[in-house]
């Protein structure tokens, strides 16, 4: 059955490789970029998808109540890495304005009108972060541990009025992401202003992090089936053996 679906962060990584996908599979896919020269770059390469600009920091998130959505993919993220006796709040703020409320703001735009039509499905991309946290990727695994919160509560609040929500928890999946995110401490730290310690262990949970990344793939793949899934469970991780690892954790 095709459906009519909207992802975020549909520019790079997870969110264009599902795009292409899913547009592959006949679906009419909407996807959003933070920026409009994303957006004029992801519809020169692919015509097939319906392009929009979609900053979920910004006044563009109105836009997602007119629209005609049967799944919500809730991919849009930003990463940061730190020691959080050092981490600058500003940096703080960010990444929890574009994680946790720029998600929660589409969500809400896109709600009322599954609610009215008795169905739907959102798909919140969180991640191992989101369960388990490494020294350095606090601030990460903060906004992922609130997708998590938010993702349950939903997922209770919503399955009455035939809205589905699900939580899907990559692990390290090369696409660019975890390199950048490892880096984006070293804009900011150096061993004279921290008070966390040296800075060799800090590089080696990044290059622990960054080696040997899985394909992202796996993770396009998994997204396409809880797009076109009867039901879902509430969580969904990938690689699946990631759930032992986690429950251990």
């Amino acid at each position: 059955m095709t459906k009519n679906v909207l992802i975020t962060g549909a520019g790079s990584g997870f969110g264009k490789m599902a795009s292409l996908a899913l547009a592959a599979r006949g679906h009419h896919v909407i996807a959003t970029t933070e920026t409009a020269e994303q957006a004029a770059a992801l519809s020169a390469e692919a015509p097939s998808l319906d392009v929009t600009k979609l900053d979920i920091t910004s006044d563009d998130v109105n836009l997602v109540a007119s629209m005609d959505i049967d799944v919500l993919i809730n991919n849009a993220a930003i990463g940061q890495t730190g020691p959080m006796a050092d981490v600058p709040m500003a940096r703080m703020r960010q990444i929890f304005d574009v994680n946790v409320f720029g998600s929660l703001a589409v969500t809400q735009a896109a709600v009322p009108a599954m609610v009215a039509r008795g169905s739907g499905r959102i798909i919140i991309v969180s991640s191992i972060a989101g369960i388990l946290v490494a020294p350095t990727f606090g601030p990460y695994s903060m906004t992922k541990f609130a997708l998590e919160a938010m993702g349950k509560a939903l997922r209770s609040e919503l399955a009455g009025f035939g809205v589905d929500v699900c939580l899907l928890n990559p692990g390290p999946y090369d696409t660019g992401f975890n390199d950048s995110m490892a880096a984006s401490m070293w804009e900011w730290f150096d061993d004279s202003a921290t008070t966390s310690g040296g800075a060799e262990i800090f590089k080696a949970v990044g290059d622990m992090v960054t080696g040997d990344q899985m394909d992202p793939a796996e993770v396009c793949t998994r997204m396409v089936e809880l797009v076109e899934a009867e039901t879902t469970e509430e969580h969904n991780f990938v690689p699946p053996e990631l759930a032992a690892f986690a429950a251990g954790g």
